[in-house]
């Protein structure tokens, strides 16, 4: 296939986006737990008659979203500064124009399709109650001191800020400002973030879940946050309230954050799924490889089925690091040091130890769920990737030249990118090493919370950076090179084998695996460099092993003597913070085969699709604010998308 190269041609490119794009067709579940597709009424990718999409009955569009934005309403977000709401929240995602914290007007490039307001469960509320004044918090002496230096504003209000979280991550907060459940203003809070998400929610047009983040912080510091978003309305959300990690009625243990979610299901009938948050920050915590951590017990099968029905989902890029990979853990993929976070743990605490890195990073993990799987029945890491923002500004934003920072500190000014962001003792990380990351893509057949969800709990679902490019990827034992001639791959994608997220097993007498892999530029993005598909596996011994494929990319390359696929180039004008799509590809599209396959060895296989470079926030705000960047700052780096896996699973 030939790619379309310049901006020029980009209305060609978007006439042929049936590739990847066409309007949403309704579609059955038989097995509501998967979300998977029934097939019965219409075979897919079979449309009787003339219309190829008549009856079509397979996700056909993908919805953007954030499944974790927070806002004044998270104790942390509010002391630093954010002033805007669930309403500011909702309004910016879906398109209108608001002024942020910090003073600055801000808009989306496009609306989003949906939003996961996921303010922290413990003390939810507490802020905008002390912000407000109100008699119970001016009651306490630390209530009314926090307050009077709060509403002081400048070095009092950050001073407040750190006592606030300070108090509370040792355990020191006053009882009587608490909001944790049993307390009036938790309940009222919850039910305020219920109203506002049925207030914002259209099906059809926009979708707005009802969430919230579960914030486990095992002593020293180490992050086991989890997302949990509801499939539900607010007449089933409202019948429990979010589990909180501060005892008796809370915990810092997933397990009990996961019969929690049970308890929920058995009360009201209704779906509700978690998400494991990006893991760089956990210090090894977050994909324990042997010993379950938080009991010091050996890693158990139901340890492990617990986990890979509860949290099908990881977040594997956000403002606080990529966590796709690592270079110590993939020292020859030279795409593995992207926007790294290998420091320490949330708080910076505890240094991070080189051992630590294999039980964080997502392709790691991946391996490690096919040994687990080996070794107790049961993967329980298993789960599709997306991104998200983790931002705490109520605003969902993920783009380069339209970023907004982590908290309201970090919102645009000439200061951001120089001013330390976090230290504890000699470490330390700055302002600019915040990333402008990142956004899910999940293939639905409609707008709603029911489909999108749905879409989630197969893990039809991929993440990217911030970039909109569209992606498709399928594994059967079928696809031929006519398979990616197609205008329409989706018709054989899903008729001849799976989706990402789905599952491959038994593999026919002499055959490999094939795949199916198609993306799409984002209009306003950067071209596309290469597809690659990352294949880990367990060999005889038990080992974890690894490769990455150039499997398709633009330009007249060719793998040099080492295998390795030349740079496709540079265009980035830092000095004016823009570039030109005169390398690079709008669409690419391959079917690839295995050539190292063994039907004995389990295997899990994702792709990873990769722009040209582009400007880095860094160099915009170097150009909009007149300012010098020190030269250890990155001003330009190549966005990406990673998709969910599929699995191969041999005969047993």
């Amino acid at each position: 296939m030939r790619p379309i190269r310049n901006q020029s041609r980009l209305y060609r490119a978007l006439t042929i986006a049936s590739v990847l794009v066409v309007s949403p067709a309704a579609a059955q579940t038989t097995n509501t737990d998967a979300g998977t597709l029934d097939p019965s009424s219409a075979a897919p990718g079979k449309a009787p008659g003339y219309s190829p999409y008549a009856q079509r009955n397979f996700p056909s569009r993908v919805f953007w979203g954030d499944t974790h934005l927070h806002t004044s309403a998270s104790l942390d977000a509010g002391a630093f500064g954010t002033r805007l709401g669930f309403e500011d929240a909702y309004r910016l995602a879906r398109g209108e124009e608001l002024t942020a914290s910090g003073g600055e007007r801000v808009k989306l490039s496009r609306p989003l399709d949906f939003l996961a307001i996921t303010d922290h469960s413990d003390n939810m509320g507490f802020f905008p109650a002390l912000f407000a004044g109100k008699p119970e918090m001016l009651a306490d002496p630390t209530g009314r001191r926090w307050y009077d230096l709060v509403q002081a504003g400048g070095q009092d209000g950050v001073t407040a800020a750190l006592e606030i979280i300070d108090s509370f991550s040792r355990g020191k907060f006053p009882k009587a400002l608490e909001f944790l459940p049993g307390s009036e203003g938790f309940r009222s809070t919850w039910d305020q973030i219920i109203a506002a998400a049925e207030k914002y929610n259209e099906p059809g047009r926009f979708t707005a879940f009802i969430g919230y983040e579960w914030t486990s912080q095992v002593p020293p510091g180490n992050n086991l946050h989890r997302v949990v978003i509801y499939r539900d309305g607010g007449d089933k959300a409202a019948q429990t309230l979010p589990f909180t990690t501060y005892p008796p009625l809370g915990s810092t243990t997933p397990e009990d954050l996961w019969k929690h979610l049970q308890a929920y299901e058995d009360k009201t009938g209704g779906r509700i799924l978690a998400i494991s948050h990006n893991g760089n920050l956990s210090n090894g915590w977050m994909f324990p490889t042997e010993t379950n951590p938080a009991t010091g017990q050996p890693l158990s099968a139901d340890y492990a089925e617990k986990r890979a029905h509860w949290e099908p989902l990881y977040e594997v890029t956000q403002i606080k690091g990529d966590g796709e990979a690592h270079p110590y853990l993939s020292p020859t993929d030279e795409f593995a040091g992207y926007e790294l976070w290998d420091k320490g743990n949330l708080n910076l605490s505890e240094v991070k130890k080189p051992e630590m890195l294999q039980s964080e990073y997502a392709r790691t993990a991946l391996q490690t769920g096919l040994q687990l799987e080996a070794k107790l029945g049961v993967n329980p890491y298993k789960f599709g990737m997306i991104g998200s923002t983790d931002s705490h500004t109520s605003l969902a934003t993920a783009e380069e030249d339209n970023f907004f920072g982590k908290h309201t500190g970090a919102e645009p000014s000439p200061d951001r990118a120089h001013h330390e962001f976090m230290r504890n003792g000699d470490v330390f990380l700055m302002g600019w090493q915040q990333v402008a990351s990142g956004y899910a893509g999940v293939w639905a057949t409609e707008n709603t919370r029911e489909a999108i969800w749905d879409a989630m709990r197969r893990k039809e679902v991929y993440a990217t950076t911030g970039p909109r490019m569209l992606v498709r990827f399928f594994g059967g034992w079928d696809f031929t090179d006519a398979d990616a001639q197609s205008r329409s791959p989706a018709f054989a994608g899903y008729t001849k084998g799976v989706p990402m997220g789905g599952d491959l097993s038994a593999a026919p007498t002499g055959k490999s695996p094939t795949f199916l892999v198609a993306a799409l530029k984002d209009p306003l993005g950067g071209n596309l460099d290469r597809i690659q598909i990352v294949k880990g596996w367990i060999d005889d011994a038990g080992a974890r092993q690894e490769k990455v494929y150039d499997v398709v990319w633009s330009d007249d390359r060719a793998p040099g003597a080492d295998g390795k696929l030349p740079a496709v180039g540079n265009t980035v004008d830092v000095a004016r913070a823009t570039w030109t799509n005169t390398i690079g590809a709008s669409e690419l599209i391959k079917t690839w085969t295995d050539p190292e396959f063994d039907a004995a060895l389990r295997a899990v296989y994702y792709a990873r699709v990769l722009e040209i470079p582009t400007p880095r926030w860094t160099a915009y705000d170097a150009v909009r604010f007149g300012i010098k960047m020190p030269a250890e700052v990155p001003m330009f780096g190549q966005e990406r998308a990673y998709t969910s896996p599929i699995w191969y699973t041999p005969e047993r």
